[in-house]
């Protein structure tokens, strides 16, 4: 491994991206391939009281145009329920309701103004605590907030005797940390080229950074076998997360089947920027028990992740985020309380290490006050809590070649930092603590 680690590697793919050769979904031609746009929803929320496309499929230079009767199966995602095309009700602003294949951008526009709409606008939620209160707007019918094995609004980790941790320290620390929605912003939009081949298979070059991620949820929208559907994943400019989710590739290929011929759909630089997903916020409150010597006694965590309109990759991120939201810490009475909560915002998406780095931001600034309440460094409180090799973790697992006391004496020596000789000399192989 010492032949790479601190030295100048060329990319693989290096030479042919400074020099244009590499080739994008969007370089991917065929001769006939037809144009595909997107009628969006204007509104945050609101009922579809009645859709008309038939003046749209009677426009020069269309070959199909699809809302939700179209659809074999309307529901797609790693939790399958977010909407190809949008149902009675709409849940985010740019919500996809209907979508046309003509043989040009401006063909496929102009079908796109002659599809009539009518809505009902209704009160969106944009608070996810707002949003759990219980005279809230109702945005999905089963509620606003998940039900985490089909019963509990509530994911719950529990370690000790939290009263007990509490009781025991000597001062109590709380804080409250939001983070924000983030888009990941590519270079390359996201975009579909799909076609029916000669055999019969629905062909997909796509963007996805998640072939197999997404393939079998696809063939479930089409209902078609795999052994009819090929997904080609080209090379990627730029996704940070964001190709996990399918952006253009269900109806890409519902216009392809439908039409018979080459749809190419590719989102413009706002439409990637306004309608795909992305890191939704968090809003974390911790309480910590620490006593004088810096020991945290006892942790309360509550967690509400705005999952925005539809679970996407929400879920996962939940539960990896309960998971891992203490930290690397020794923590002996733990709660943690996490809630998964919708509101009329873009959908949950992931985007480099969703559900984590989050967590850990609200759990760093935390230690940071947990030591100045108690006046010890803020080093000295992470060297203090550390996890040590074969300790439980939160959720039971043992812990295997452990690095957290090394790694901050590495972070201490980067940044300057003197440490005491106690902590100079710490090993996360002690088994003595």
């Amino acid at each position: 491994m010492f032949n790479a680690i601190g030295k100048p590697i060329p990319r693989y793919d290096g030479l042919g991206h400074v020099t244009g050769r590499t080739i994008y979904v969007s370089d991917v031609t065929m001769p006939g391939t037809l144009t595909c746009k997107v009628l969006r929803c204007p509104y945050y929320r609101a009922r579809i009281v009645s859709l008309d496309v038939t003046q749209a499929k009677r426009m020069p230079g269309v070959y199909g145009v699809i809302t939700r009767e179209d659809v074999p199966y309307n529901r797609f995602a790693m939790v399958p329920d977010n909407h190809v095309l949008a149902e009675e009700i709409t849940r985010y602003r740019g919500q996809p309701v209907a979508a046309v294949a003509a043989v040009s951008k401006e063909a496929a526009l102009d079908a796109l103004a002659k599809i009539k709409v009518e809505y009902e606008e209704l009160e969106p939620v944009f608070d996810p605590e707002k949003a759990m209160e219980p005279d809230a707007p109702q945005i999905r019918p089963e509620g606003n907030v998940h039900l985490f094995d089909g019963t509990s609004p509530v994911r719950r980790v529990r370690r000790g005797d939290i009263e007990k941790g509490f009781a025991e320290a000597d001062v109590i620390v709380e804080g409250r940390y939001t983070t924000p929605c983030e888009e990941h912003a590519p270079l390359e939009c996201c975009s579909t080229l799909a076609y029916v081949d000669e055999s019969g298979k629905l062909v997909l070059y796509s963007k996805t950074q998640g072939v197999y991620f997404v393939m079998g949820d696809l063939a479930n929208v089409f209902q078609l076998p795999m052994n009819k559907l090929k997904f080609i994943g080209n090379t990627i400019g730029g996704s940070f997360g964001s190709g996990n989710s399918v952006a253009t590739d269900h109806i890409a290929g519902l216009l392809a089947l439908k039409t018979g011929k080459p749809v190419r759909y590719t989102l413009t630089r706002a439409e990637e920027m306004m309608f795909t997903t992305i890191s939704t916020p968090w809003i974390f409150k911790i309480k910590d028990g620490v006593r004088r010597d810096g020991k945290i006694t006892a942790r309360h965590v509550e967690v509400i992740h705005d999952c925005g309109a539809f679970t996407e990759l929400g879920l996962y991120a939940a539960e990896k985020n309960a998971n891992l939201v203490a930290g690397a810490n020794l923590i002996e009475n733990l709660a943690v309380d996490t809630h998964m909560v919708f509101t009329n915002k873009l959908p949950s998406g992931s985007r480099r290490g969703f559900g984590v780095n989050v967590g850990q931001f609200a759990e760093q600034v935390q230690l940071d006050r947990d030591a100045r309440a108690v006046g010890i460094s803020p080093m000295a409180i992470r060297f203090i809590n550390a996890f040590h090799e074969d300790d439980i973790s939160h959720v039971g697992n043992r812990l295997r070649a452990v690095s957290t006391i090394e790694t901050l004496q590495g972070v201490a020596d980067l940044a300057g930092i003197s440490l005491e000789e106690q902590y100079r000399t710490m090993s996360s192989k002690e088994v003595e603590k």
